[in-house]
């Protein structure tokens, strides 16, 4: 099928224009005022509202495989075009992990059948499977990226040998993306508190998981690659003093070192334990509110390169147990534009930077082929969103199979109306056509 977009508010490269947008045969077609042609083709008119390109979501957790009571691809793919992100990149800590090619083509082809967004799968990591990383290299074009765990609660997934580091940081042609926290910190942390007091509680989290391990581990990923010039991607940057390891004096396109925020730790403070708990444990962890005025500080001067989500649902009863066996991880996916939006209204970031940081940025540091823009020839991955018209987060709107936000009652300024993938109208308010599913994502690589 065919759409004209009329009269939208066109937001791209940092220029916002009011104009008409034709897709056809799932690419954009052209971009110009009062387009007109002569084959069947849907009109919506969209005068007043915002036309912007999908986000690209590189940090989430859909669960799938084993760990589907949780979530699934297709659940948390759906939950995501609701909120007008229509790619995304899926980390490797399922059941079983993905160490093997195999096993990382199984997930592929899992999403080939479910996805309603785009898709790409990183490999997986451990001490002992470097050799399986190497085959991946013939794979740069169409694989995002290799993921490392440097830090703890990542069961076999955690990298912390010299040897295996060496060969990964040396070796891989692939991008590779860290989460940086220190074990031996995070261990050393957490047996003090635990000696100081008998039961740990959430408000403990950013004093076990605190400064000194994201950077410690954040430092040495950075060294790493550095000593071997590596592509490296440094996921949820979550502490001022990191900001350091970064630059803003090169444009991103150039970085070998490239950096993220999430979105939760632009929003939450330590604070706000005490009204959610371990609603908002997560890895690494919110901290206080001067480490979230430096991470706004740096996104907007460019030493954080995107914006993410790192959307990871656990069950209600999961993040209702104690502390200690809480799990860590919260979803946001289906509400991550909005809350960037809200802070458009807030005037803390302007809707263009929103565009940048959400969808370019994101296309730019991965390299993705043909996506991450409003141009004409790139796959019309698309996103209208009404400003005027607000919505409010309720268990009745939420889509994540695991039936819980961090944001429920929260009201935001903006909702998101249509949601294109590859010129598919997958999303219309509030309705779904699942008759196409999304497509494995091409990186141009060298």
């Amino acid at each position: 099928m065919n759409f004209i977009i009329k009269d939208a508010q066109i937001i791209n490269e940092k220029i916002n224009l009011t104009g008409d947008l034709l897709i056809r045969n799932g690419r954009i077609e052209k971009i110009s005022h009062n387009i007109s042609v002569p084959y069947k083709v849907t009109e919506i008119q969209a005068k007043g509202q915002f036309l912007l390109p999908g986000i690209i979501d590189d940090q989430v957790h859909f669960r799938e495989p084993g760990l589907t009571h949780k979530a699934t691809i297709y659940t948390e793919a759906k939950a995501a075009v609701a909120g007008g992100t229509t790619a995304f990149m899926e980390m490797p800590n399922t059941k079983p992990p993905v160490f093997t090619e195999k096993l990382l083509e199984d997930k592929y082809t899992l999403a080939s059948k479910s996805a309603l967004a785009n898709y790409s799968f990183f490999m997986g990591t451990s001490n002992d499977n470097a050799e399986e990383i190497l085959k991946i290299n013939k794979r740069k074009n169409d694989v995002c990226g290799v993921k490392i765990f440097m830090g703890s609660s990542t069961g076999n997934l955690l990298v912390d040998q010299p040897k295996a580091l060496e060969k990964i940081f040396g070796n891989s042609e692939l991008l590779i993306a860290t989460h940086c926290e220190d074990e031996a910190r995070i261990h050393a942390n957490f047996e003090r508190i635990k000696n100081s007091k008998s039961t740990l509680e959430a408000i403990d989290h950013p004093i076990i998981r605190d400064v000194e391990a994201c950077y410690l581990s954040s430092s040495k990923a950075s060294d790493y690659a550095k000593r071997y010039g590596s592509r490296l991607h440094i996921l949820h940057i979550t502490t001022e003093k990191e900001l350091s390891l970064f630059t803003n004096t090169i444009p991103r396109h150039e970085k070998k070192i490239t950096a993220e925020v999430c979105v939760h730790h632009l929003h939450f403070t330590a604070d706000d334990y005490n009204r959610l708990g371990n609603l908002i444990k997560c890895n690494p962890a919110i901290k206080s509110g001067e480490n979230k005025q430096a991470l706004w500080k740096g996104l907007l001067d460019g030493h954080l390169d995107l914006i993410a989500t790192d959307h990871a649902p656990h069950t209600w009863e999961e993040k209702n147990q104690p502390y200690e066996q809480a799990m860590a991880g919260l979803p946001l996916v289906q509400h991550a534009l909005q809350l960037m939006l809200y802070y458009v209204q807030c005037g803390k970031i302007s809707i263009e930077m929103v565009v940048d940081k959400m969808s370019h940025a994101v296309a730019d540091c991965f390299k993705i082929k043909e996506r991450g823009y409003i141009r004409e020839g790139y796959f019309a991955d698309l996103v209208l969103v009404d400003m005027q018209k607000e919505f409010t987060v309720s268990k009745e709107n939420i889509l994540y199979k695991c039936g819980w936000s961090p944001l429920e009652g929260t009201t935001f300024p903006a909702t998101v109306t249509h949601t294109f993938v590859n010129g598919n109208l997958v999303y219309e308010n509030g309705v779904f056509n699942e008759s196409h599913q999304g497509m494995r994502m091409q990186f141009e690589r060298e």
